[in-house]
């Protein structure tokens, strides 16, 4: 498989995605070699509702073509296991949570994301390869993603050390060549 064979849908967390996160530096870096790639800003982005981004979600993944890699930051990662719980329609080949907030972090301006349904059956017809990468210390799941996630879900987790913080760019996370890599192997 090649990477004109493959579609890359890239979700964003509550209040979008600046150009010093991850994110939008894997968009760039995937675009410049020539994948195709969805980047969406997700409805109110700092005032999140999940029926918007439901919609969003369910648009994207309907156009793509190929093999579906879907990458999810924070807020996306619950948004998509409303998705996986609500068997909906598509699925993705591969599947990257990237540090989910948790119950604690709940905020009267993302609660229609909580709870996050932890269905492991629903979310593993949602993809095929799913990985949970999480930090030891993330100030939004100070819970632990790897036991509030991981382990009830049943799927491998990625845990990093504690300055990775919510693996975002105020934790040092623009580059990521980790996350490139991820999203090359063929």
């Amino acid at each position: 498989m090649e990477l004109r064979d493959r579609t890359f849908l890239i979700l964003h967390g509550w209040g979008g995605s600046g150009p010093e996160h991850w994110q939008s530096w894997l968009a760039e870096r995937l675009r410049g070699l020539g994948a195709e790639v969805r980047f969406p800003c997700l409805p109110e982005p700092d005032h999140p509702r999940r029926d918007a981004w439901l919609a969003v979600l369910r648009a994207a993944l309907a156009g793509m073509a190929g093999e579906r890699v879907v990458i999810c930051h924070s807020l996306a990662v619950l948004l998509w296991l409303h998705y996986a719980a609500s068997a909906e329609g598509g699925h993705a080949d591969r599947l990257l949570l990237v540090a989910p907030p948790g119950p604690s972090a709940n905020n009267p301006q993302i609660e229609s994301f909580f709870p996050a349904p932890v269905d492991a059956p629903a979310l593993k017809c949602s993809a095929r390869d799913i990985l949970l990468v999480c930090s030891a210390a993330d100030p939004f799941c100070p819970e632990g993603a790897a036991v509030r996630y991981g382990e009830p879900l049943g799927i491998p987790v990625k845990l990093l050390p504690a300055p990775a913080g919510h693996i975002n760019g105020a934790a040092g996370f623009g580059p990521w060549p980790w996350v490139e890599q991820w999203c090359l192997d063929l």
